[in-house]
């Protein structure tokens, strides 16, 4: 045991928009979080012990969680998917992911991934380089 770190249950969010109300954009728009977000904390398909796929609801042409099962391979992940309250004034277009994940990384080592439009629900951390950022610099 030792110097490891404790194993724990860690929720990672992330949150994007999506351009508009169709299967293939919904299905793009989550590829992309899920990506940046398993890639920013390491993420392990054997830790993760579920996924909680939100959206507005004005986006219902399709169930993001399809793409975890189909694009990802988590077949024995519990995946499940929700409309989020109807808030006047909130963000619409927006897809929200909420992961449970086994991890040794602690709670402020977590990285939150707010892409596209989604960077304004949480200015706090725009100071992180959101993967258009991340691709420009690669260009370069």
């Amino acid at each position: 045991m030792g110097d490891q770190a404790p194993w724990r249950v860690r929720g990672i969010r992330g949150a994007t928009t999506v351009s508009q109300n169709t299967p293939d954009a919904i299905r793009e728009a989550t590829h992309e979080l899920l990506s940046e977000m398993v890639q920013r904390n390491a993420v392990d398909p054997a830790d993760v012990a579920s996924a909680y796929f939100t959206t507005t609801p004005d986006l219902d042409s399709e169930f993001p969680a399809v793409v975890a099962r189909h694009d990802f391979g988590w077949e024995d992940v519990a995946l499940m998917c929700g409309h989020e309250i109807d808030v006047p004034g909130s963000l619409r277009m927006c897809l929200r992911i909420l992961l449970h994940v086994n991890s040794q990384r602690r709670q402020d080592e977590v990285e939150f991934v707010y892409l596209r439009g989604a960077r304004a629900l949480r200015p706090d951390l725009d100071a992180l380089p959101d993967q258009d950022d991340q691709s420009a610099a690669a260009a370069k």
